[in-house]
């Protein structure tokens, strides 16, 4: 069994301008100099929390870096808000940038998986002057578009996504709480699992769940780490779940403030996927690429969607020398320019 140590870690619970009061870990390195040391912001997905950047953490203060990883709207020890429109993200990053301020943080490199990958990625549209750098996981950019497609429409059209349909439904919440334990299993499997599911059938509701079996086997997470979870979800999935109950708030924001789909044209982007992750295609990858003029993509072959714990160690010595390697570029530019 892979144990993390993840005592020690310095745990904060702060009210936000926002008027939020939100949960973050927030390490500095030994020699933490304010104003130079660089701050790594690291946002989860769903579902998950703080804990999902448990192989970072430390390694990352380690290499010098100071670490702030929140508890995202509707997770662990942050505020629950019951209404989907509090979810939308435009006012989850005026949370992010309200974090920054409450550190006296004018800018740092913000760090995404999942969902996590996406709420980074707009605010590096809605705040993009906060930002050193961008790394986002597992979820290639996508710009804002012109035209509302409701999360039904884009079910019909791709079908392998109509879970996100169900997850939309208010149903989903009471059915998935009801069968907490076998939905972590299922969201959680490797990408070669030996009992076959496609995640698209969880719209058939509650029957299927009680249906499945997932074997230890077939995730990444060990018994402590399913456990973790488990306690952490059992708080509700009601805050979780309005994540995919947004789109049409996000949408009316993105269009009222006539969101640039480009990204700083010279703005530091990383992005890292697994080649068996069905959220991830070239196509997709490839569309990023117009609208991100320093995007680099990496890929992690054999590797599905919960990268963070399936190739802990490579993404996080990816990140970090590639951060390093920008501030060397950046040092030598200065240098240059003397």
């Amino acid at each position: 069994m892979n144990y993390i140590d993840t005592s020690g870690l310095n745990h904060r619970i702060e009210e936000l301008s926002t008027h939020r009061k939100y949960h973050f870990v927030d390490q500095k390195p030994a020699h933490y100099k304010h104003g130079r040391t660089p701050t790594l912001l690291c946002v989860h997905g769903f579902p998950d929390c703080w804990y999902g950047w448990r192989y970072q953490i430390k390694p990352w203060v380690h290499r010098g870096f100071r670490v702030v990883v929140p508890d995202m709207l509707g997770y662990g020890g942050t505020d629950k808000p019951k209404d989907p429109v509090e979810y939308s993200t435009k006012r989850l990053c005026a949370d992010l940038a309200a974090i920054l301020d409450l550190l006296e943080i004018k800018k740092a490199v913000l760090i995404g998986h999942d969902w996590g990958a996406y709420a980074v990625s707009r605010f590096a549209l809605w705040h993009p002057d906060r930002l050193l750098a961008l790394v986002i996981l597992s979820v290639p950019y996508s710009p804002p578009s012109l035209e509302y497609i409701s999360v039904k429409t884009i079910a019909k059209i791709a079908p392998n996504l109509s879970y996100q349909a169900y997850f939309e439904e208010q149903r989903s919440t009471q059915e998935i709480e009801s069968n907490l334990n076998t939905f972590l299993r299922v969201i959680y499997r490797n990408p070669n699992p030996t009992q076959r599911f496609k995640i698209s059938q969880l719209y058939k509701g509650p029957e299927v769940l009680a249906k499945i079996y997932v074997p230890d086997s077939d995730i990444v997470l060990n018994s402590e780490e399913l456990k973790f979870y488990n306690k952490i979800f059992e708080q509700g999935m009601n805050g979780p779940l309005n994540y995919y109950r947004t789109s049409l708030y996000r949408h009316e924001e993105e269009l009222a403030a006539k969101l640039s789909p480009n990204l700083r044209q010279d703005l530091p982007v990383l992005f890292i996927w697994g080649t068996k992750d069905t959220t991830t295609t070239s196509s997709l990858i490839h569309k990023a690429h117009k609208f991100i003029p320093r995007l680099q993509d990496f890929a992690l072959e054999e590797k599905g969607h919960w990268i963070l714990v399936e190739a802990r160690d490579v993404i996080t010595e990816k990140i970090a020398q590639w951060l390093e390697d920008l501030a060397i570029e950046a040092r030598m530019a200065a240098k240059v320019h003397l």
